[in-house]
């Protein structure tokens, strides 16, 4: 696992075609923009851990 600090506005690359930017940051919730194609699913950990067909998520 690799763990950054990041300001608001600052991005992370994953890849050529994922960016994840941090858009605002209020008390204790960071609110981050993600930019992915189609084909890639973005889901929230708690979400796809519901999905009876989809791959269980290591933590």
């Amino acid at each position: 696992m690799l763990a950054l600090s990041r300001r608001t506005g600052e991005s992370i690359l994953i890849g050529s075609n994922i960016k994840i930017t941090l858009v605002q940051i209020k008390g204790r919730q960071a609110k981050i923009s993600i930019e992915a194609p189609r084909e890639i699913p973005v889901l929230r950990e708690e979400i796809a851990n519901l999905e009876p067909d989809g791959p269980p998520l290591e933590s």
